[in-house]
């Protein structure tokens, strides 16, 4: 009588996407463009200079096209846990504190999950 086959390997987890949904406040919008740079320098920038390579940004302008929300980042993290410290840090800075921003929506992918699901699976 023969066993069963083993499962494949696991793959490494693909990398983790967030849209990262937000609003700025009256706050943000009363300071000066500069006030808003420094803002910037001083608690996005080291965050992301913080937990890099593991963690990247890029950020959008949204306010001309939607009124879902005024801004979105997209993230990039190597894995869940990487991405979830990397908020928690975000989440003490003045963006949340003051707030200058209200998170209006949170979605996370995985960049072709499907795919990594059907090898895994032995679908593919």
């Amino acid at each position: 009588m023969s066993s069963p086959p083993p499962p494949p390997p696991v793959e490494p987890a693909p990398a983790l996407t967030v849209l990262l949904l937000y609003t700025v406040t009256p706050a943000w919008l009363s300071l000066s463009r500069e006030e808003r740079r420094q803002v910037e320098q001083a608690t996005l920038r080291p965050l992301l200079s913080r937990w890099a390579p593991g963690v990247r940004a890029r950020l959008y302008d949204a306010e001309a096209f939607t009124a879902r929300c005024s801004d979105f980042a997209v993230l990039e993290a190597s894995d869940l846990l990487q991405f979830s410290f990397f908020y928690e840090a975000l989440r003490d800075t003045a963006l949340f504190t003051v707030p200058y921003l209200v998170v209006n929506d949170l979605i996370v992918g995985l960049e072709n999950g499907f795919r990594h699901y059907e090898r895994q699976d032995g679908l593919e």
